[in-house]
């Protein structure tokens, strides 16, 4: 047998092991959180923050009409979840986190994305958060984003007295911010797809247009 005839016939076992073994697709979700889902929102809030906030402070989020809150999930497991509030025209970040076993995946920029389109769907023109200064991760993550330092709020961290730095993000609502957002969403899509994840989005939290949400 030649060599093309060879590598020919080693292709066509290869795709007939794809066809009977296809390769697996993981499905990840983004939803609202809701009621249901807070037990395993304050599970993860135990595991990242050591208890942050309590789950008479997530329903009480989960109800509010100025809050914004966004889970991840992989069927049961809860990847990861953020929330803003919408204070005027500006959203508050409050909270983004990842499980530790998800980590480094995108799936934080991926919630980020999601909260910055729901930021700019409700109207709003600026983000803002506070970040401990040696969360060096968190950091990168927002400034992927464009967020810049916008100042230092002393000792805000009261477990330990560390201080905070004040990110910024304005001009949510122009064209720029927009492209900015299809720009880094395909960047995002690409690296699920390399890892063979499927985006589903139901409630269309991700608005951006032109863009298919599960397509490679």
């Amino acid at each position: 047998m030649s060599d093309q005839n060879f590598l020919i016939s080693i292709a066509l076992r290869y795709n007939q092991i794809r066809s009977v073994h296809p390769i697996p697709v993981n499905s990840i979700t983004l939803q609202t959180i809701d009621h249901p889902l807070l037990p395993k929102v304050l599970e993860l809030d135990q595991i990242c923050f050591n208890g942050l906030w309590t789950i008479e402070g997530y329903q009480r989020e989960v109800d509010s009409p100025n809050s914004e809150l966004i889970a991840l999930l992989s069927g049961d497991h809860l990847i990861g979840y953020g929330c803003f509030w919408a204070i005027v025209d500006e959203a508050h970040i409050t909270i983004l986190a990842i499980h530790p076993d998800d980590q480094h995946q995108g799936f934080g920029q991926l919630i980020l994305l999601a909260l910055l389109d729901r930021a700019r769907q409700r109207q709003m023109k600026h983000a803002t958060l506070e970040v401990r200064i040696s969360n060096e991760a968190a950091i990168s993550l927002y400034e992927k984003f464009q967020f810049k330092v916008a100042g230092q709020r002393k000792n805000y961290y009261t477990d330990t007295g560390e201080n905070a730095l004040i990110l910024w993000r304005g001009q949510l609502q122009t064209a720029e911010f927009e492209d900015s957002l299809k720009e880094k969403w395909q960047q995002i899509r690409d690296q699920l797809h390399q890892q063979q994840w499927t985006l589903s989005d139901p409630e269309a939290l991700l608005n951006l247009k032109k863009i298919s949400l599960t397509s490679p």
